[in-house]
């Protein structure tokens, strides 16, 4: 999926940041590697030795959007460390539980054009109800033809206890939201 970025634009970090997590643009994917370190494949250098030093050790990224490549690799165990280093900084959760962002891109001749990303996340963007004792804060979604459809979740209980919560493979998304549904639910008993 794109965030629907155009040769030339620009705009901050920030929102680029939010492209990438709403409607999982793989073009602001590549414009964030590119920004931070020239080109997709220091950046994937620089996303290894990050993954490693959180101790994400059954993990191999060889783009930043997750495209399929079979040394393109990680676990649910993972994406847990990973979304929790991310939590360490409050921009994430803030961005993860915005249900739309709305920007004002600079395009290459100078002009304006307005944007809005809409979150892809069936939890908050009520497509899918919540289960009754979860606050849901935030998540990311990731679907390919080989991995199927993914989530991950941060989510608190009755006692507002953070837990996140991690599905991988599911056949569609309908049975990615049952099935992360069934595991919520599952939390309160």
């Amino acid at each position: 999926s794109r965030a629907g970025l155009r040769v030339g634009d620009r705009m901050t970090l920030l929102d680029l940041l939010y492209g990438l997590m709403l409607p999982s643009g793989n073009d602001a994917a590549i414009a964030v590697a590119e920004h931070i370190s020239g080109s997709v494949e220091d950046f994937v250098v620089l996303m290894n030795q990050e993954a490693k030093k959180i101790g994400a050790s059954n993990s191999n990224f060889v783009n930043p959007h997750g495209y399929q490549d079979e040394n393109h690799y990680t676990t649910a165990y993972d994406l847990y460390l990973i979304f929790n280093a991310c939590l360490k900084f409050p921009e994430f959760e803030t961005i993860v539980s915005a249900d739309s962002y709305s920007l004002q891109i600079t395009q290459h001749n100078g002009t304006y054009r307005n944007e809005q990303w809409l979150q892809s996340n069936w939890f908050i963007n009520g497509n899918a109800s919540v289960p009754n004792g979860i606050t849901i804060i935030g998540g990311k979604t990731g679907t390919t033809d080989e991995a199927g459809s993914c989530l991950m979740m941060l989510f608190k209980d009755e006692t507002d206890t953070p837990y996140i919560a991690v599905i991988m493979g599911a056949e569609n998304r309908s049975v990615l939201y049952k099935n992360m549904d069934t595991l919520l639910s599952t939390t309160l008993q």
